[in-house]
């Protein structure tokens, strides 16, 4: 698979307003290992390999073990996350998979057990961004660096 369109260098300005985006998501006041868990479900759905690579890299320099970031893939199965992590990777899954889920208010009613009216929003606004680089990196093809 080849790269396609620099998307950085084709549209500065549309890239600056993500950027910013991305910037307002690092500053949420969420667990960092919480966001990342997030990222990196979002991109497994989504087939994202530059997003996978870069997010299983940057919660592993968090501190996240290899073992929950191997269960990623299979959350739902699994006893590694905790009962507010797996309502975020429901949401996530709902969100991103929004056109078969339509968000069911059992996952809507999950997240809003373990997090706030703001946490919510502030949760639901960190996977919507990830879904976007998701669709820029897979759209245009950006490939991991070896």
């Amino acid at each position: 698979m080849h790269a396609r369109t620099d998307f950085y260098s084709a549209s500065p300005d549309a890239l600056k307003a993500m950027r910013a985006l991305e910037g307002a998501v690092s500053k949420l006041p969420l667990e960092k290992s919480l966001i990342e868990l997030v990222k990196l479900r979002a991109s497994l759905l989504n087939g994202c390999a530059f997003c996978v690579d870069m997010h299983t890299r940057d919660a592993r320099q968090q501190g996240e073990t290899e073992r929950r970031l191997y269960a990623v893939s299979v959350w739902a199965e699994t006893p590694f996350f905790s009962p507010r992590e797996r309502a975020a990777l429901a949401w996530t899954d709902a969100l991103t998979l929004i056109a078969d889920t339509h968000a069911p208010d059992a996952d809507y009613a999950e997240v809003a057990e373990y997090f706030t009216e703001t946490e919510r929003v502030d949760l639901t606004l960190a996977i919507c961004t990830i879904n976007s680089w998701n669709r820029l990196a897979i759209g245009f093809r950006k490939m991991p660096v070896l």
